[in-house]
């Protein structure tokens, strides 16, 4: 299993306000608000946060609309990812390990080499890879459904995290009067692709899922993606110094 550097840089624990909360999708929303609110922007962590929350506030105005079909398969799958990535906030508040997929960026989030977009794409990279499996083995758990019964949400909302990456490339990648910058960074960002990850967690979230009935082989097999994942992020993270 890779093992990556030790978490130093806390937190603050999330707690939203009660008087907030009126769903669940609510309440993973006011605790993006609350996280936002006490990051500098250009935190790493905080950059990652204003773009998965904006894809949280997307999802829900669908759901609202009555867009994402199942409303209460919608749901499910979008609260259980979306806790999947608060828990990992929390852990680092409580000074726990989080998962491998996301300590790079803890790690990395205040390294002046690290530009924003490799930021929010490292983010997304963990929560993708490896938090979007899992959470569809909860949503199937959760509901008594099979994964084929939850696969339209699950391809809406990377439908959605699509058309997102591609803006979040146009507004974070730096202009030609950073040609120096951008080069290295267009070739180390170029080596990921955002579709490809999400066919990849198709086929883990089946494979987790036919794996339930095997613990010991489903958490060794958990612990492989969250190493391969956290490697991944790390590369992503690789620092670029000005010239």
């Amino acid at each position: 299993m890779v093992q990556c550097e030790q978490v130093t840089t806390p937190v603050e624990r999330l707690t939203p306000p009660v008087d907030r909360i009126v769903t669940p999708v609510d309440d993973v929303i006011s605790r993006m608000r609350a996280l936002d609110a006490t990051l500098p922007a250009r935190d790493g962590l905080a950059v990652f946060n204003r773009v998965y929350l904006a894809v949280t506030e997307a999802v829900d105005r669908r759901i609202d609309s009555g867009q994402l079909g199942d409303a209460r398969a919608a749901i499910t799958l979008d609260v259980r990812f979306a806790e999947r990535y608060l828990d990992a906030v929390e852990a680092v508040a409580d000074e726990r390990r989080p998962p491998a997929c996301w300590r790079p960026l803890f790690q990395f989030r205040r390294h002046p080499g690290v530009r924003p977009l490799q930021f929010a794409l490292a983010g997304i990279n963990a929560h993708i890879g490896h938090d979007l499996a899992l959470a569809v083995v909860d949503t199937c758990r959760t509901l008594g459904c099979e994964p084929a019964d939850v696969e339209d949400e699950f391809d809406r909302v990377g439908d959605l995290l699509v058309s997102l990456e591609e803006r979040i490339r146009e507004e974070l990648m730096p202009g030609p009067d950073l040609f120096q910058i951008a080069d290295p960074l267009t070739h180390l960002l170029g080596a990921w692709s955002l579709e490809r990850a999400r066919e990849a967690t198709w086929t883990a979230a089946r494979a987790l899922w036919v794996l339930r009935r095997l613990p010991d082989v489903a958490e060794e097999f958990t612990e492989r993606l969250d190493a391969a994942v956290g490697l991944a992020g790390r590369m992503l993270l690789t620092p670029i110094p000005d010239r």
